[in-house]
């Protein structure tokens, strides 16, 4: 049965070192052919080796040998020879010298299907310290010509070249050679202006302390700042070590991003492969007015055709959850950072508006959990006492004993007001106005209840000289899982623009600093999330619970992320998700949450254009001033049409 990943119209890219010996040119094109081999077989689209991987970057004077040079260009020529027999294979890109108008260039070379597509030559030569590229090469730059005759062909030459897939619109490959990158003004920098997509680099970075995390933060950051995939390969421990160590780092980033990547300092040959995804690119280029006004170098392009095979797997990082960092450390960073950004806003809108008082909706759930440690840490800022926080609990028909027990225990801890207002006689009269029958536990009986305590909130502030904070996340936002003109609604929105997700990691950090609130909090981030607006069950305990209803807040929250932040398809977020989810979630359920996000992601538009002002935390918000702007009445059907294909996979 084909996979789903087949699918996929992403593009698979191999960063590879070869084991090579200096200035051993048949035995490194051998070592190139079998690693290249290697990688095609694993599906790879485009593979790229290291800078002068031909003859081995170490070969200091050899260089202007010309039994040398002879020699490198009979290696590219078996090269060339191999690729054939792949009919429309790969694009394959290697590092060697190359002789031109009586100088010896330091180049890269394109090849595809039996021919050299294109000659790269490298533009920045670095000279001092460890290198002497300027005593054996010249500079690209200075080149005049625009064409050398190889092996039959005449073949483009420059600096500034973008191979563009003939089959494959999206598909626009540049090349920049090492220190071209560790430049004030890199050469992908052009390359991506001028359509470029998948930018890689043939290198032969040595080793140094601390070179390695520098190296990785260069590439990821001109992956994001050229919108594009950034395919790296260095020399590795083959080359002499008479003063340097190679070590052969590979890294493939996307959009600032970190696919893959091997470590260096690895004494054997390898290879890093990722899948990356073009339509993403292309759709952060769409939303970036910065890049599409960017200026380019002059560029020319050449027409390639580059093999495709259909993907077998996902060769890429997919978090299951996007907005929550994996790495420990930085997810406890994250966490205090959501809620310093909270704070500030916080900070300046009761400053500004001249409340004295900060008054808000406390159930015992999480969102007014966080809401609540928000107001308490803009207190702190404004030296304002706790007790200028007015909590109220307003149990309802639905409210356990658990909530509001842990919503007492919170507000008492923190040193907040708490004032208890009951709603189920307020809610039972005004059944009694408008003739609903109170047995019948429709939509009706849920928001007449979630109207109430919006009135009661808006009037409180109104008799105390407060603000209404709104607790709602940007989860429910996008769902719309609130009630229009009840908690849809407040004074300012302190969550807005913080994912389920991201809440609990938010409130759990925050238990972890806190030990007087501790142990509420952990029974609050253990309770069923519910808006507990129908009665519990037989045994006091939640009965209505979102998840149940709607599907996991860890699965929407996935979805969310690649539909909005990326604009991902939805066949490829279901993908995705189907990967990232495996062995956790049926993939029947998988879709039908898929087709739930959607329907009510379009259907709601018209709660978020009324939607409040609220901190935006993340590159993901939905505010109709901001971020996201969307007809109420716009329709879903090719999003689900386009869902529905994947079904036929499962």
């Amino acid at each position: 049965m084909t996979p789903p990943s087949a699918l996929l119209q992403y593009r698979r890219v191999a960063a590879v070192t070869p084991d090579v010996v200096p200035a051993n040119v048949d035995a490194n094109v051998q070592c190139i052919l079998h690693a290249a081999q290697e990688a095609r077989q694993e599906g790879a689209d485009i593979i790229v080796l290291p800078e002068l991987a031909i003859t081995g970057y170490t070969c200091g004077d050899l260089f202007s040998a010309p039994v040398l040079l002879h020699a490198a260009l009979a290696g590219l020529e078996s090269i060339v020879a191999w690729s054939a027999s792949l009919g429309h294979g790969p694009l394959i890109i290697v590092g060697l010298p190359l002789r031109l108008e009586s100088s010896v260039y330091n180049a890269a070379a394109v090849v595809t299907s039996g021919h050299v597509a294109g000659i790269v030559l490298k533009r920045t030569l670095p000279e001092g310290q460890e290198y002497y590229e300027q005593r054996w090469f010249r500079s690209g730059a200075e080149c005049t010509q625009q064409h050398v005759q190889l092996f039959g062909r005449s073949v483009p030459v420059d600096t500034y070249l973008v191979f563009a897939d003939s089959a494959d619109e999206r598909c626009r490959v540049g090349v920049e050679i090492c220190e071209d990158l560790w430049t004030v003004h890199p050469v992908s920098s052009s390359l991506a202006c001028a359509g470029a997509t998948i930018i890689v680099n043939p290198s032969a970075s040595n080793e140094t302390i601390g070179k390695a995390e520098y190296r990785r933060a260069l590439v990821t950051q001109q992956s994001a700042r050229t919108y594009s995939a950034y395919v790296y390969t260095s020399a590795g421990s083959g080359e002499s070590t008479t003063d340097t160590v190679y070590g052969g780092h590979r890294l493939i980033a996307e959009c600032g991003d970190l696919l893959a990547q091997d470590a260096p300092l690895q004494t054997a040959s390898g290879r890093t492969i990722a899948d990356v995804d073009l339509d993403r690119i292309l759709a952060l280029r769409m939303q970036s007015t910065s890049f599409r006004y960017a200026s380019a170098h002059p560029i020319r392009a050449v027409s390639v055709t580059i093999g495709h095979q259909p993907l077998d797997s996902i060769r890429r990082l997919v978090p299951r959850h996007p907005f929550v960092p994996a790495d420990v450390h930085e997810r406890g960073q994250r966490a205090q950072d959501v809620l310093r950004i909270q704070t500030m806003g916080l900070v300046t809108r009761m400053r500004r508006s001249g409340a004295s008082t900060m008054v808000l909706g406390l159930s015992g759930g999480l969102d007014s959990t966080l809401a609540l440690l928000v107001c308490a840490e803009a207190c702190a800022e404004l030296q304002w006492p706790t007790s200028r926080i007015l909590a109220v609990s307003m149990p309802g028909f639905g409210t356990t004993d658990r909530t509001r027990s842990n919503a007492d225990t919170l507000a008492r801890v923190l040193g907040a007001q708490l004032r208890t207002i009951p709603i189920d006689q307020a809610v039972l009269h005004h059944f009694n106005d408008i003739g609903h029958d109170a047995s019948v536990h429709d939509v009706t009986y849920e928001n007449s209840q979630a109207r109430e305590r919006t009135q009661i909130l808006m009037d409180l502030a109104n008799s105390v000289g407060g603000l209404v904070i709104g607790t709602g996340d940007l989860s429910e936002l996008a769902l719309g899982w609130c009630t229009y003109n009840a908690d849809q609604m407040s004074m300012y929105g302190v969550n807005s623009g913080v994912p389920k997700t991201l809440v609990r990691y938010v409130i759990e950090q925050y238990a972890k600093r806190h030990h007087d609130v501790h142990a509420v909090l952990t029974d609050i981030l253990d309770t069923p999330v519910s808006p507990e607006l129908l009665p519990p069950a037989a045994d006091g305990t939640i009965a209505q619970q979102t998840e149940a209803v709607l599907g996991p807040y860890e699965v929407h929250d996935f979805f969310l992320w690649h539909l909005i932040r990326n604009r991902t398809r939805p066949l490829n977020v279901g993908i995705l998700a189907l990967h990232a989810f495996h062995g956790v979630y049926a993939p029947h359920d998988m879709m039908r949450w898929l087709e739930t996000f959607i329907r009510r992601f379009f259907s709601q538009q018209f709660k978020r254009s009324a939607m409040p002002d609220g901190v935006k935390i993340g590159s993901v918000a939905l505010s109709p001033r901001a971020d996201w702007r969307m007809p109420s009445d716009a329709s879903a059907d090719v999003w689900l049409a386009d869902c529905a294909r994947l079904r036929n996979f499962l």
